[in-house]
Formats: structure tokens, C-alpha cells, sequence
């Protein structure tokens, strides 16, 4: 019998990595400094000098990452932020938990990424910032994205939960804007065992209030200083992504070449579009997706040969209950509706061998020509 094809196989990376994962998480165990232990600090600094960014701050989860950046910039009612609808429910969640208003531009179907061409027309005076999400592990047009914020004196956030690890022009994802908020979600290209994530930026009045914000508000201990959350990253998932961060070029040189090899073998496959991947930026593949006419039956033939599929996303967040009456549409979201109709994600992590991508691609090729 073949092998079990994961769709992102963590079991392999833990054999991979476990006496370094194992002996960090022992440390954390021995000194128990579970909340704010030594290796947040430790942490914050080897991901902000990867990032080459003065400041990082390790949070909860990407969605708090989200969240904190936008109570720092006091973000509220009354307020508009730009963003796709063709991501996952945290980038919008955060804009409306603060009370302000999503606004939602249509994305390029070639990337699958918000079009910066669009952004402009969107804006209005209630306008107050940017956030463009890497989706898939790649940056979205951040020099024109940026540009466009500072001709309007807004601030762009980079929802950079699929994309730690890719470049930009050189720069690194959550390092081409003010802010930068990234995921450590296991399934990410860096990911810990739970939930945590991270905030990265240029601005140390901003790095200083977000570290308040995430402690409560706390400028010290019991002296609130600001409204805040509970946001910390905890000990035990800083230690596994310290283990995890000593092989990351490794994996994410492996996320690059698997990627090309699926769009090697994908280039000319009737009724398969691949995502394109601008000649001067990388992707770390988050997820491997395509888009397909005929979504369900190729998901099923890929399934009946037990290889695992997934769909990221199936239906556009304006098109979600949650934001109907809460969010204004900025013109067409037909590409995001089209996107979300025929995306289908394929397995992908550093650990997939050149024969079993063969395979899924033989078996999709079947699929499709049908």
C-alpha cells in the first residue's frame, strides 16, 4: 500500500526536528516561567532581526496580532479599513470587533491577491488604513499598496499569516509595511503546537503601545495605562518555534522548490490554473492551491485516490451572514466570487517527495481531462 499523502504533514516535521523541539520544551518545563518566560524575548528578537525590523512583538494568535494593531492605531466606529473578502474571517473579524467598517475590494485572479489598482477608488474620508493579506505565501503589490497609503496619509497593515518566510523585492513579508502581523497557527509555514502569532514594525511608539495592549494595558504591573487584551504568547509555544526557526531557511527553500515543481508539472494541464508568482517577490506556498471549473468532481476523483484536498475559501466574506449590514462593498467582487467557486488547495509542506507529487498531479491531470 502507498503511503499516506498528508495535505500538511507536522508528524514528519516533529521526527525531523523532535530532539531540538523536545529539549527547548524540557527548558521551559525546568525554569516554569510559563507566561513571559525568557524565550518571548528570545523569540522577539531572532524574528525581528529574520524580518530585519527593529521591533517585534509575540502575541496569541494571528487574529490577536490583527487586533492589537488596529486598538493601537485606535481604530473605532466610524472608521473605514480596506481589505479583500477573499480571506479567512479574522482580517475582517478584527475591523468590526473594534466597531469600524470593513471595506471590501476586489481581488486579481491571477494571485488571488487584493488589486492595488482598485484600493484608490474605495478610499473616503472615514478611510484609516490598509490591510492586504499574503495569501497563499505570497506578498500582494506592497509598493504600490504603499504608495497609495501615503497619498492619503493612511497606515497599511500586512495580514501576513500565509506568507512568514517570502520576500518581497528583497524584503521580507511582515517587513514592507508600518505593520506587519503574521500566524504561528501549527499549519503555518512557521507554526507552533496551539495558537500564537506575531506583530512586527518600524514604529517604536507603536511597538510600545501594542506591548501594552497585549498585558492588559498595562505600562506596568496593575497600572493600566489603556484598554488592552489578554494577547500573550505563551512560553512552551515560543520554545517550539525557537526550535523550529534554527531549520526554517531549510523548509522554506523546500516550500520554494516543491512549489515549483507543481507549477512545472501544472503549466499546461487543460482545466487547471496555477497561481502566478510575480517575478520579483517568492511565495512559502501556505497553501498550494489551483483553480478548477469543476471543483467537486476533481476534488472527489483526488479523494477516491486518497489524496487530500481542501478549500481556502468557499465562500467570500461578503457573502458571509456576519457582515452583511456591517461592511461596504467597493465595486465588482466577481474575481472573489469566481476564486471562491473553483480554488482547491493541494497537498503541500517541505517533506512532499518529487514521486508522490508526481502521483497527485497524474491522478489530477485524470480528473481533469474528463
Amino acid at each position: 500500500m502507498a503511503d499516506t499523502i498528508e495535505l500538511i504533514d507536522l508528524k514528519a516535521q516533529y521526527r525531523a526536528l523532535k530532539p531540538a523541539i523536545d529539549a527547548r520544551i524540557a527548558a521551559v518545563l525546568d525554569h516554569g516561567r510559563y507566561i513571559m518566560g525568557p524565550e518571548i524575548a528570545e523569540l522577539e528578537d531572532r524574528l525581528a532581526t529574520y524580518v530585519d525590523v527593529p521591533h517585534c512583538i509575540g502575541v496569541a494568535s494571528g487574529t490577536e496580532a490583527l487586533l492589537i494593531a488596529l486598538m493601537a492605531l485606535d481604530v473605532g466606529p466610524g472608521d473605514e479599513i480596506i481589505t479583500t473578502p477573499f480571506t479567512f474571517a479574522s482580517t475582517a473579524e478584527v475591523i468590526a470587533i473594534v466597531g469600524a467598517t470593513p471595506v471590501f475590494v476586489d481581488i486579481d485572479i491571477a494571485d488571488c491577491n487584493i488589486d492595488a489598482s482598485l484600493i484608490e477608488a474605495a478610499i473616503t474620508p472615514k478611510t484609516k488604513a490598509i490591510i492586504p493579506v499574503s495569501l497563499y505565501g505570497q506578498c500582494a503589490d506592497m509598493d504600490a499598496i504603499n504608495a497609495i497609503a501615503e497619498r492619503h496619509d493612511l497606515i497599511v497593515i500586512e495580514d501576513a499569516a500565509q506568507s512568514f518566510g517570502a520576500a518581497y523585492k528583497g524584503r521580507r513579508s511582515c517587513g514592507v509595511s508600518m505593520i506587519g502581523c503574521t500566524s504561528f497557527f501549527p499549519s503555518k509555514p512557521l507554526g507552533c503546537y496551539g495558537d500564537g502569532g506575531a506583530i512586527f514594525t518600524t514604529d517604536v511608539g507603536l511597538a510600545q503601545i501594542m506591548r501594552e495592549i497585549r498585558v492588559h494595558g498595562q505600562a506596568k504591573r496593575y497600572q493600566h495605562d489603556r484598554i488592552g487584551v489578554g494577547g500573550r504568547l505563551d512560553t512552551i509555544q515560543a520554545a517550539v518555534l525557537l526550535a523550529k526557526l534554527d531549520s526554517f531557511d531549510a523548509e522554506v527553500a523546500a516550500r520554494i522548490a516543491i512549489g515549483d515543481r507543481y507549477l512545472e508539472m501544472l503549466g499546461a494541464m487543460s482545466g487547471v490554473r496555477t497561481i502566478r508568482v510575480a517575478e520579483d517577490r517568492t511565495s512559502v506556498w501556505g497553501q498550494f492551491t489551483v483553480l478548477i471549473e469543476d471543483r467537486q468532481r476533481v476534488a472527489g476523483a483526488l479523494a477516491a485516490a486518497s489524496i487530500p484536498t481542501a478549500i481556502h475559501y468557499p465562500i467570500p466574506l461578503h457573502r458571509q451572514t456576519a457582515y452583511a449590514g456591517i461592511s461596504r462593498i467597493a465595486g465588482s467582487l466577481e474575481n472573489s466570487e469566481h476564486a471562491a467557486a473553483s480554488v482547491l488547495s493541494l497537498p503541500m509542506h517541505p517533506f512532499i517527495a518529487a514521486d508522490v507529487q508526481a502521483r497527485i498531479v497524474d491522478v489530477l491531470g485524470g480528473a481533469t481531462a474528463r
